[in-house]
C-alpha cells in the first residue's frame, strides 16, 4: 500500500449519512469513496485549470476572435445567409 496522509474536514450530518449508506451498498471503506471522489475532482479541475491558461496563453499571441464576429456568426445561424465560422 503507499504512503497516505490522513486528512480531515467537516460535513453535514445529511452527507455523513449518505456516505455512510454507500460505503454499505457498495461494500467499500468510506476512505475508498472519498478518495475516488477527490481524484475526480482533483482531475477535473487540473484540466479546467489547463485549458483556462492555454486560452489566456492563445489570448496573449493574439489566437482570437473578436467578440463582435462571434456574435454576428452566431446570429446567423439557422437563416438563409448562415456565415461560416470567423477565424
Amino acid at each position: 500500500m503507499s504512503e497516505s496522509t490522513p486528512l480531515g474536514f467537516r460535513v453535514p450530518p445529511e452527507k455523513a449519512a449518505a456516505l455512510e449508506k454507500l460505503a454499505a451498498a457498495t461494500d467499500r471503506p468510506k476512505s475508498w469513496l472519498l478518495e475516488q471522489a477527490l481524484d475526480a475532482y482533483l482531475e477535473t479541475n487540473a484540466w479546467q485549470v489547463a485549458h483556462i491558461e492555454q486560452g489566456l496563453a492563445d489570448l496573449k499571441a493574439g489566437k482570437a476572435v473578436p467578440h463582435d464576429k462571434v456574435a454576428d456568426w452566431l446570429k446567423s445561424w439557422g437563416g438563409s445567409a448562415e456565415r461560416k465560422r470567423p477565424r
